[in-house]
């Protein structure tokens, strides 16, 4: 892979290129601020970009939401302390970063720590591309009786922000319970969790091992586990990756919903995300009976996941982010009535 470094201190230059290339990628660019990794990246477009947050002239994510404007690749970002600048983390999320990763470091032995994981990370966003199949759907269970409806949302790049607009437009008095597959690193589930919870009117917590679905309240799940729906609502997290790439996976919860009781006013929704998770469970959900709705191309950052839902007929709705809690609203109201 082709790879962009942006970052002010020469040590963590050297030993993210000892890291990358050691693994056969190529570095074809260094910037030492954000202001220079904009025009850097427009005169060469990396596979994905290794990005620090706090620099001078301009930070990781003002960089990151111009490059994505710009020439948009694959952005990761590469900090030395992840929870020290959570903030910014979520800023460059927002703007359009896939995911987050501790910058590497040299001990004293002179050895690399934490070259591994970066490289884990790299090879995962080099994969993501192009993972929609189709399968045939199975036959759903019966409904359990009282058993709420679910909402179940998928997101990755751009997903914090477009989550918080979400939720933070939903009533407390929300009729459906919520669950989250976010694509985020397992470090910084927690702060997200709480992040969310800071903007919405309804709770949102980090998921746990049987967690009972509940109205008005939203799960999200670890970033270092897949999450899925047992029979009567069920949460049930189970360790990763398997076949799936990202844990935790979209496609991995869509899966489990056909079979977990949930009623078919049920709602499935995919925001902004680069790669295809969740398509091929979008669909198998929509053949369920349950309502799909996908982000649109304009208010996405990256129309990767919802476009390839569109892609394959696997959205019912295509809406702005907007527009998306007033659609949810007005479709459980009409809902419980009938």
């Amino acid at each position: 892979m082709k790879i962009g470094i942006v970052n002010d201190q020469a040590s963590a230059v050297d030993v993210l290129k000892k890291v990358v290339t050691s693994a056969g990628h190529e570095v074809i660019w260094i910037a030492h601020n954000g202001a220079k990794s904009i025009a850097k990246c427009s005169a060469n477009v990396p596979d994905i970009v290794l990005m620090d947050l706090v620099m001078p002239v301009l930070d990781g994510s003002e960089a990151t939401k111009a490059i994505m404007q710009k020439s948009p690749c694959p952005v990761l970002i590469v900090t030395a302390s992840i929870e020290n600048n959570s903030t910014k983390v979520f800023e460059a999320m927002g703007a359009g970063a896939l995911d987050v990763a501790t910058t590497p470091t040299l001990n004293a032995s002179g050895e690399i720590e934490g070259g591994e994981a970066l490289l884990s990370k790299i090879s995962v966003i080099g994969k993501l591309q192009g993972r929609c199949r189709v399968r045939e759907v199975e036959k759903p269970v019966p409904i359990s009786r009282g058993v709420p409806p679910l909402l179940a949302i998928g997101s990755s790049t751009g997903g914090p922000s477009a989550l918080a607009m979400l939720l933070g437009s939903l009533p407390a008095s929300f009729p459906a319970a919520i669950a989250i597959a976010q694509h985020v690193d397992g470090h910084f589930s927690e702060n997200l969790a709480q992040w969310l919870d800071s903007q919405a009117e309804i709770k949102v917590k980090l998921a746990r091992n049987g967690d009972v679905m509940t109205p008005g309240v939203a799960v999200i799940a670890p970033g270092d586990r897949h999450m899925r729906m047992t029979f009567g609502g069920v949460v049930e997290l189970t360790n990763g990756p398997g076949e799936n790439l990202y844990v935790p996976s979209v496609d991995v919860l869509f899966d489990s919903l056909c079979c977990a009781g949930f009623p078919t006013s049920s709602v499935a929704v995919l925001l902004t995300g680069m790669g295809a998770d969740g398509a091929r469970g979008m669909l198998e959900l929509r053949n369920s009976g349950w309502m799909t709705m996908a982000q649109d191309k304009e208010s996405s950052v990256v129309w990767g996941m919802p476009g390839a839902a569109v892609k394959i007929g696997a959205a019912r709705e295509v809406c702005a982010i907007k527009d998306m809690a007033g659609l949810l609203v007005r479709h459980f109201k009409n809902s419980s009535r009938s």
